[in-house]
C-alpha cells in the first residue's frame, strides 16, 4: 500500500529526524547514523522508505540529500513542528489560558516563541515581583510594556527604571490608567513627564501583559475566567523578542499618547 507524504514525513520520528538532518546538507549513511545515534537496523529501512517516497535521493557518492520535493516539504514542516512544540511543552497552560488577545497574524507565527520557559510564582512570594523577571527588567536599557492589570509593586520598579535613564514605553489599558490616576497620580505624572518614558492608553479590553526589552521578553496570559494566575512565559530567543515586540507595536498603534495629566 502506498504511504502518503504526510505519513511518510510525520508518522516516524526517525524519518522526521532524517529529513531535518538532511536540511543541513547531504550526509552519508554513516554520518546519518552518527548524528542521530542510531544503528543500521533501525535507520536504513526508514531511509529506504524516504527514497521510495522521493523525499530523498542518493547521489553518485552514496550520500543522501533532500529531493526538490523533499526540500519544500521540510521547509513547510519545520514551522508546524515548532508550533506543536510550543503548545506541547506546556500543554495544560495553553488549554487553560485565553490567547484571543493575540492577533491572528502573530498566532500564525507562534512558533517564533522558540525555547521559552515558564516562570512560576514562588508560593511563599506569590504577591511579589519574581526576582528573575525583576533582575532582567532592571538590567535592560530599552523597555516596552503593555499592561492590562495593576500591581502597585511595579510602581517602584518603574521609578527605578526612570532613575537609571533607561528608555521605557508603557501602554496602559483604560482601567489601569484610571486606577493609577485615582490612587497613584504623582507616580503617573512622574512617568508622563519623564524625558526617557512614553505613556500610552489603550481603550481596547485586552487580557494580557507583554514585556519586551533588548535582553528578554515576557508574556502573561489570563486564564479563561479572566484571572491572572501568576504564571508567565519568558524567553531570550531573538525570534521571541521580535514576536513580542510586534505584539507590543500592534497595540501601540491603536493607543493614544498621554502627553499630560
Amino acid at each position: 500500500m502506498k504511504i502518503s507524504l504526510i505519513d511518510l514525513a510525520f508518522l516516524s520520528e526517525k524519518r522526521k529526524d532524517v529529513l531535518l538532518l538532511l536540511e543541513e546538507g547531504p550526509k552519508t549513511g554513516d554520518e546519518i547514523k552518527t548524528a542521530l545515534n542510531v544503528n543500521s537496523t533501525s535507520i536504513m529501512p526508514q531511509i529506504k522508505k524516504l527514497k521510495e517516497g522521493r523525499l530523498i535521493v542518493q547521489d553518485e557518492k552514496n550520500a543522501y540529500r533532500l529531493s526538490d520535493m523533499g526540500e519544500i516539504v521540510v521547509e513547510k514542516m519545520e514551522p508546524l513542528l515548532d508550533t506543536v512544540r510550543v503548545f506541547e511543552e506546556n500543554y495544560d497552560y495553553w488549554i487553560n489560558h485565553d490567547f484571543t488577545a493575540i492577533p491572528e497574524h502573530l498566532l500564525n507565527r507562534i512558533d517564533e516563541l522558540g525555547n521559552y520557559f515558564m516562570l512560576e510564582a514562588d508560593l511563599n512570594r506569590l504577591f511579589e515581583v519574581p526576582e528573575d523577571f525583576k533582575k532582567n527588567l532592571l538590567e535592560s536599557k530599552n523597555i516596552k510594556i503593555f499592561l492590562s492589570y495593576f500591581n502597585p509593586l511595579y510602581i517602584e520598579i518603574y521609578a527605578e527604571i526612570i532613575r537609571k535613564e533607561a528608555e521605557m514605553c508603557l501602554i496602559l489599558t483604560q482601567p489601569v490608567f484610571e486606577r493609577m490616576k485615582k490612587d497613584y497620580l504623582d507616580d503617573l505624572k512622574m512617568l508622563v513627564e519623564s524625558k526617557s518614558a512614553e505613556v500610552y492608553v489603550c481603550e481596547k479590553n485586552v487580557t494580557l501583559k507583554d514585556v519586551v526589552t533588548e535582553r528578554f521578553c515576557s508574556l502573561v496570559l489570563f486564564d479563561k475566567k479572566g484571572k491572572f494566575d501568576h504564571q508567565r512565559l519568558m524567553s531570550f530567543d531573538e525570534s521571541a523578542l521580535k514576536w513580542c515586540e510586534e505584539l507590543f507595536s500592534y497595540y501601540k498603534d491603536m493607543s493614544r499618547r498621554l502627553e499630560k495629566i
